[in-house]
């Protein structure tokens, strides 16, 4: 079984940045409006695991932009420094927008309230009291997440196919390495067993879809694969 708690992130070969590049950087800083980016005000530490091979769990640090009351859309990097890699994105939709998803969409998603609940979304530095609003709005959300850059499995570089993820739960391959969850514990100071005492008056969902987290109702799970295909070049889309 492979895990990832954050060692094994310094990967991206390449030359060191040079003072003319630093030069530019330095300008567009200074030049450039970047207000997508400005947007992400909220970290948050938890864990992921490989939908198609669940013996891989690993260690995510989503950066999060609120769109609005329902709709999140999160930077996922391998840690929290600043040259951590970027190894996917996740959006993260209210309950009432995965309702409305087709039957095969909703297959993709993964449910939050075993995240919340069990102290595995963790929001770093900030008192627990401060995050319970938010917890409590994340518990009855989906998500959806594409891992791009393996880097838990020694890939110096983003190859391959997207990996779709799936969330902690409680049961079965769905259990977190209790070494993840302490190396992520120790980073921060912070005990996941105390936030699962702290979080019991947290609601749980009436009813959590059972098309989403497909591998803990339906025994399968869902891989992509790279093939080449004739292009339609005079065929509307869709």
């Amino acid at each position: 079984m492979t895990s990832s708690s954050g060692d094994e992130d310094r990967v991206a070969p390449g030359d060191p940045v040079t003072v003319s590049t630093r030069v530019i950087d330095a300008g567009t800083t200074i030049m450039q409006r970047r207000l997508p980016v400005k947007q992400m005000n909220c970290h948050v530490s938890t864990f992921a695991i490989y939908g198609g091979d669940m013996s891989r769990q690993i260690e995510t640090h989503h950066y999060v932009h609120r769109v609005n009351d329902e709709f999140l859309q999160c930077a996922v990097y391998a840690s929290d420094r600043s040259d951590a890699p970027l190894i996917g994105i996740e959006y993260v939709i209210s309950d009432r927008l995965y309702e409305n998803l087709p039957r095969d969409e909703q297959k993709l998603w993964h449910s939050h309230a075993y995240e919340v609940k069990s102290g595995s979304w963790a929001y770093p530095r900030l008192p627990e009291a401060v995050a319970t609003p938010e917890l409590k709005n994340i518990a009855k959300t989906y998500g959806k997440f594409w891992c791009t850059w393996q880097i838990d499995r020694g890939d110096k570089l983003p190859v391959g196919a997207p990996e779709l993820m799936m969330s902690p739960q409680g049961v079965e391959q769905g259990v977190l390495r209790p070494e993840l969850v302490k190396s992520r514990d120790e980073k921060y100071n912070i005990w996941t067993e105390e936030l699962k005492h702290q979080r019991a008056e947290i609601a749980e969902p009436e009813w959590i879809n059972p098309m989403a987290d497909y591998w803990k109702q339906h025994g399968k799970c869902f891989v992509m694969d790279i093939v080449t295909v004739d292009m339609n070049r005079n065929e509307q889309f869709p």
